[in-house]
């Protein structure tokens, strides 16, 4: 027979903290409000964006909205704005092409879903629909990528 080198007590103590540690660390997941992805969606494009992609980039804009969509507007040192709009739960696959220093994001929709806006364009105003939409990203590590996953993924799931 084989006798345990732990007496009873810490055995129940060791016991006891292994599923004390797993409840917190569930709480936390269960915790995170539809406030808390958006801010960490938010703030995890704003911050991994790549500009330098595009060098004629003056300025731009991300915003994943509490209305299940994920918008992109790019202005051009000409006055030539480009707006990208895609509802969350039309999203179909998500996939990283790249290194942990530079790569595209690829949001695929299930058809042409993703609305494509020009402005200011010297072959004027176009509205267009697409199934892909590329975002240049820098700087993003494997588990920020899964992250990100998880919150668009939650979005997807909450607007159906």
């Amino acid at each position: 027979m084989v006798k345990s080198v732990l007496p009873k007590f810490r055995k129940i103590a060791f016991l006891f903290s292994i599923l004390v540690t797993a409840a917190v660390s569930l709480c936390f997941v269960v915790a995170m409000s539809d406030q808390d992805w958006l801010s960490w969606g938010n703030k995890c494009l704003n911050e991994s964006y790549d500009p330098s992609a595009d060098i004629k980039i003056k300025k731009w804009e991300f915003n994943l909205s509490d209305d299940y969509f994920i918008r992109l507007r790019k202005t051009f040192q000409n006055g030539k704005q480009e707006y990208f709009s895609l509802h969350l739960p039309q999203l179909d696959d998500m996939n990283y092409v790249g290194d942990v220093n530079s790569g595209t994001l690829e949001l695929k929709a299930k058809s042409d879903d993703i609305i494509v806006q020009t402005y200011n364009d010297r072959h004027g105003n176009i509205d267009s629909m697409a199934s892909v939409l590329k975002i240049p990203l820098k700087n993003m590590e494997p588990e920020r990528l899964d992250s990100l996953e998880q919150a668009l993924n939650y979005f997807k799931t909450k607007g159906l």
